[in-house]
């Protein structure tokens, strides 16, 4: 599955090339697609009662009422920023304080500060190797611009739908100079590895002398799984990525955290790749405000995305259902996979028409075909999932099912 609001169905969903919403059979597979989408979006932004309302999701009016209150953020009154100073800089010192690192420097695109953070890294390293998941969104979702635009040669230590382990890293064929770890790992169900292996994991590549990136865009939300502070986390690693659009809800926008020698050439390349932007203080208070008003949230979606993962197995099993998944049962993260034994045209629209037909909408992505009579899709649980209870999940799941066999 892809990745970022680069993507757009809304975000989580645009290029996937295996995306099927296919609402009827009579026309082209795009149009029926194209026509899915559209009813799935206004279902979504018309329902009553959803798990999560994505910031990228509603209009520009909503999206610009995310600066409301942005004087108790920032002061406004100061000069406005100019290619990286003041309000910039100031988040950049605010993650670098969440993080612990030496520093922090902003980026526009998450893609541009990995790609400038292991070029950086393969320069001190003197080795262009990357050791990555075969699932990781470099090998997925960017046209191998690690290898076409940065000189990086990728390999894949696994393709298995978890993180490598140990053994893997240490016993890999061939040189790497860093590696790459991808927290949590969005393309096999958001999952995580535990403490211990994650650990293990990062000792196993000091050992052959690599460093160790963290690709954690989503590494806001995994300190409810680690049991572990956000700065803990990130400090088993060199130098770490996150995102300010995905788990906060910013208008994009991402950092990169690290030494304050890595920090300061990445800064150089970051011009040279384009990423020297004029004024970005728009983005950069909302980052701001995703950090105030959605990173303490974090923990008590987690929670709750348990509640729901656990409602909806015993909805699914309850209505009878030959086969249904749950990925992973326990969730990681507050995002997490669902698979049932159906066409992928069939539930998006028994998904779609729950929605129009009473306002409650458990499944607003869209859903992939990973084999025959498969489909799967993700889940997410924000502020507005917390309204829902485990009954009226497992509610929702019956009136669900009831549509799929119509």
């Amino acid at each position: 599955m892809s990745d970022t609001a680069e993507k757009a169905d809304q975000p989580e969903q645009a290029d996937r090339p295996g995306q099927a919403d296919r609402p009827g059979q009579a026309d082209p597979p795009e149009e029926r697609s194209r026509r899915l989408r559209e009813r799935r979006v206004a279902a979504h932004r018309d329902a009553r009662r959803v798990l999560a309302r994505p910031g990228f999701s509603t209009t520009l009016r909503e999206r610009l009422a995310l600066l409301d209150g942005a004087d108790e953020l920032y002061d406004l009154d100061e000069p406005s920023d100019m290619y990286g100073n003041g309000v910039v800089e100031a988040l950049e010192e605010k993650v670098a304080a969440l993080l612990g690192t030496e520093t922090a420097a902003f980026f526009p695109t998450g893609t541009m500060a990995q790609q400038v953070a292991l070029r950086c890294w393969a320069g001190r390293t003197g080795g262009p190797v990357v050791a990555l998941h075969g699932l990781s969104h470099p090998e997925m979702h960017e046209r191998d611009a690690f290898s076409l635009v940065s000189g990086l040669r990728p390999v894949r230590v696994t393709s298995e739908p978890r993180l490598p382990t140990a053994d893997e890293v240490r016993d890999f064929e061939e040189p790497f100079g860093a590696l790459m770890l991808e927290l949590p790992l969005r393309e096999a169900g958001f999952v995580l590895p535990t403490w211990e292996e994650l650990t293990e994991v990062v000792e196993a590549a000091r050992e052959r002398d690599a460093v160790v990136h963290f690709d954690g865009a989503r590494l806001w939300e995994t300190t409810v799984h680690f049991g572990r502070p956000l700065a803990e986390i990130a400090g088993l690693a060199d130098s770490v990525y996150l995102s300010f659009y995905k788990s906060l809800k910013g208008y994009g926008g991402a950092a990169l955290a690290g030494p304050r020698t890595l920090i300061e050439e990445a800064k150089a390349w970051r011009h040279r790749y384009g990423g020297a932007v004029f004024q970005q203080f728009p983005t950069v208070l909302s980052a701001l405000a995703g950090l105030e008003r959605e990173l303490p949230r974090l923990p008590e979606y987690v929670t709750h995305a348990r509640v729901v993962a656990a409602a909806l197995r015993e909805g699914f099993a309850a209505a009878g259902l030959p086969w249904a998944r749950v990925h992973p049962e326990v969730p990681h993260t507050h995002e997490f996979q669902v698979w049932l034994p159906y066409d992928a045209d069939v539930v998006g629209e028994a998904a779609v028409r729950q929605s129009e037909e009473t306002g409650t909408m458990l499944f607003s992505r869209g859903w992939d075909t990973p084999g025959p009579g498969l489909a799967v899709t993700e889940v997410g649980v924000e502020e507005a999932g917390l309204r829902l209870t485990a009954d009226d999940v497992k509610t929702a799941v019956a009136d669900f099912v009831a549509r799929l066999e119509d």
